[in-house]
């Protein structure tokens, strides 16, 4: 809530937002956010208040808009166009690293991210136009998302490559939560200081890490499994082989993992505009987020080693129970928002988050049991999510309340659809069998050296 200072008769000041489109809390003009003048100098006067409809809108994306003089929408897009470049580029990335190898893969994807952040750091420059820094932060978004996409992929290949039959899921797990780790430390300290600020130390950080690329392998002198000696065949290789119950259960792991990742990052981009309705500011709403990333995070590094050693054999059967649990707090965040304070919400995120994070890497191997095709399967994996989590901040505006709703502009039609889009994998992934044919091959070869030694 902004507050305004009375006048020296006492009478009070009010803003209006004449600027902006009666109705439409996202045009709001610039006199909407007003400050207390001279309020300790004068306690006598009358302090009003009073509630912005703006206050609906996230505080990443305000703070952005303003720094740099560009729309929130405009701010919206800049963090669509990483979904965009990795579904543009998805079936793609699978040849470029079959072709250029690991090593090289993970060298060119530092030295463009390095760039990126850099260039990102020059659209900060005042001299600029708020066109031509929205082009270079652009610009930096699609370098920055051609290098997501491929970290993403590579994940599942460098466990593959690099770890044998009791670490690929920790492996992979950690690799691919380095990006939530990301989101939750932002979460937490996204009201810390200036855009500028933040950008400049994303650089520095960037210049420093990226170099350790280098380092890294293209596989070992001598392959810890059978599976890791062999490079991944092309993609019609790969579906010839396949048999048709095994394109089946990938098809549903696709979908599945779709709706896993999809779900989440709807939530997060929104959730600032789900709970401003009933009250909450962007804070409140931060946090929250932030519960639903640590708890994933902390579940994941508990529950990946257990994959890796106590339950190596049963990653489909870990699927067919947790989906069910994780519907059912899809469907029950519907009535948690805005009803039973942010008791009942933090308890369904952690969950979700517990749920959706444990799920995370046991999805993406299970993916590589399936097809045998590491590349192939990351990519395809990443893909549905990318395109099920931008597809539903799209039509986030769509399904948004009137402002005769009670409250106004709620996203409740949003949360139904996330909840229908996870009850749907329910009878899916009851029906899916998750032959681990990858696992099964590389425990004959390692019976058949330990008789041969």
């Amino acid at each position: 809530m902004s507050r305004h200072s009375a006048n020296s008769s006492g009478s009070a000041f009010h803003e209006d937002l004449s600027s902006g489109t009666p109705g439409d809390p996202f045009k709001a003009g610039p006199d909407a956010d007003v400050v207390v003048e001279k309020l300790e100098m004068r306690s006598e006067e009358t302090v009003h208040y009073k509630l912005y409809k703006r206050r609906f809108i996230g505080a990443t994306a305000l703070v952005t808009a303003d720094a740099f003089h560009i729309s929130v929408s405009r701010v919206n897009w800049l963090s669509n166009a990483a979904n965009i470049v990795f579904i543009c580029s998805a079936f793609a990335i699978p040849w470029v690293v079959r072709k250029l190898g690991i090593r090289l893969s993970c060298i060119i994807c530092a030295v463009v991210q390095l760039f990126a952040a850099w260039i990102r750091y020059a659209g900060t420059a005042k001299s600029l136009s708020p066109d031509g820094a929205f082009a270079l932060m652009m610009v930096s978004q699609l370098m920055t998302g051609m290098t997501q996409a491929t970290w993403q992929v590579l994940a599942p290949r460098y466990s593959e490559a690099w770890f044998g039959l009791r670490g690929r899921v920790t492996a992979t797990m950690i690799m691919t939560l380095l990006g939530p780790v990301g989101n939750a430390i932002g979460q937490l300290l996204a009201p810390i200081g200036t855009v500028k600020t933040s950008i400049f130390i994303l650089g520095i950080a960037t210049t420093v890490i990226a170099p350790s690329a280098f380092a890294l392998g293209e596989r070992p002198p001598t392959p810890p499994t059978f599976s890791g000696s062999k490079l991944s065949p092309p993609v019609t290789e790969t579906l010839r082989r396949m048999s048709w119950r095994e394109r089946c259960d990938f098809a549903i792991l696709v979908w599945g993992f779709g709706v896993l990742d999809g779900v989440i990052v709807s939530l997060l981009t929104l959730v600032a505009q789900v709970y401003g309705p009933y009250g909450y500011d962007s804070s409140q709403s931060g946090f929250l987020g932030a519960a639903l990333l640590i708890s994933g995070i902390v579940a994941a590094l508990i529950t990946a080693p257990l994959f890796d050693r106590v339950l190596s054999h049963h990653l489909a059967l870990t699927v067919k129970l947790v989906v069910p649990v994780l519907a059912g707090c899809w469907l029950g965040f519907i009535w948690a928002v805005g009803t039973h304070g942010l008791g009942a919400s933090y308890a369904l995120l952690a969950i979700i988050g517990v749920c959706s994070f444990t799920l995370l890497p046991v999805t993406l191997e299970l993916g590589c049991e399936v097809t045998r095709n590491a590349e192939l399967s990351g990519a395809m994996l990443w893909l549905a999510a990318n395109a099920v989590g931008l597809f539903l901040v799209l039509i986030s505006d769509v399904l948004k309340a009137g402002p005769n709703a009670n409250p106004p502009y709620n996203l409740k039609k949003q949360l139904i659809l996330h909840a229908a889009f996870a009850l749907s994998i329910i009878p899916l992934v009851l029906c899916m069998r998750g032959k681990q044919v990858r696992r099964e091959m590389d425990e004959e070869e390692v019976k058949r050296d330990e008789q041969e030694s």
